[in-house]
């Protein structure tokens, strides 16, 4: 799952990271513009890796911390 969200993020030119959770589940930060998230969005709900159970998405206002997208471990 995260190569394939960092694969994409980086092909919709996107910035942040993507880092799997003690948990199980997968947190994903990124900027860009609000059309391109939607694609990123988009992209991951209907590819076919991983086992997506939901999505829970939260807005904030880019910090331009992020130089890429990156994953984190």
């Amino acid at each position: 799952m995260r190569y394939f969200v960092r694969s994409t993020a980086k092909s919709l030119e996107l910035t942040g990271y993507v880092k799997n959770l003690d948990d199980g589940r997968v947190k994903i930060i990124a900027e860009g513009e609000p059309e391109t998230l939607e694609k990123l969005l988009e992209t991951i709900k209907n590819g076919e890796v991983g086992h997506i159970t939901g999505i829970e998405t939260h807005r904030k206002k880019a910090t331009g911390e992020f130089g890429d997208f990156r994953i984190e471990r």
